[in-house]
């Protein structure tokens, strides 16, 4: 399994590209077919080749979020590291989003933001449509497939907390503050605004998870 990695990572190999016949790979390898097999398969399984029958082992044309989907979910029960993990990565894209946000996508945001102040729509799904712009702006074929299992494990973790224990008056604010730094096009302030923002996000999730595991203790 490595060597084939080294081969792709090394360019011996493109993206879309048919690996060779297995014979030759057999060669190239030093391995036997049993063993060849094995790692093809297990390659397969974290979705790096795809085999096709009658033609083939393929690299994919996009790496998936299989390999990084696998890593979360060790850490599906440790809301805080879900959470260190999404600022580590959101922090990264809002800055480079403030380079290259369009005015379509600002207005998109902005409508996110006016929906949650009327009332207008399901605050979840505007509150997950609010960050998805800004990750989709800055995101490529390799970050695509780290943030989105990454955002689908934290809302796994968000959805689980009571709505009592969120602040939507304070997420419109904070949202606020990251679209006008995005709409300045200024990393710095739009890094500063959505630290905030997450940081907020992350002592509500872990307070609220905490009360309620006070809360099945007592219950039991």
């Amino acid at each position: 399994m490595d060597e084939i990695i080294n081969m792709i990572i090394n360019g011996q190999i493109k993206p879309g590209d048919r690996l060779p016949a297995e014979g030759e790979l057999m060669e190239m390898l030093s391995v036997s077919r049993p063993i060849l097999r094995e790692a093809l398969s297990s390659l397969e399984t974290i979705g790096i080749v795809k085999r096709k029958t009658r033609s083939g082992t393929y690299v994919s044309n996009k790496i998936g979020s299989r390999p990084f989907r696998l890593m979360l979910s060790l850490s599906a029960e440790d809301p805080e590291t879900i959470m260190e993990t999404r600022m580590s990565q959101e922090l990264g894209f809002v800055t480079l989003a403030a380079e290259s946000i369009t005015d379509k996508e600002l207005d998109h945001l902005k409508l996110t933001i006016d929906s949650m102040k009327n009332g207008e729509g399901e605050y979840d799904e505007l509150d997950k449509e609010f960050h998805r712009i800004i990750t989709a702006t800055a995101s490529n074929s390799v970050t695509s497939g780290i943030i989105e299992p990454l955002m689908t494990f934290f809302y796994k973790v968000y959805y689980s907390i009571n709505k009592e224990d969120r602040n939507i008056e304070m997420t419109i604010k904070q949202h606020t503050a990251i679209y006008e730094a995005l709409k300045n096009h200024d990393p710095f302030e739009a890094h500063k605004a959505m630290y905030v923002h997450l940081n907020h996000v992350r002592k509500r999730v872990l307070i609220a998870k905490e009360k309620q595991k006070e809360d099945d203790i007592h219950d039991t």
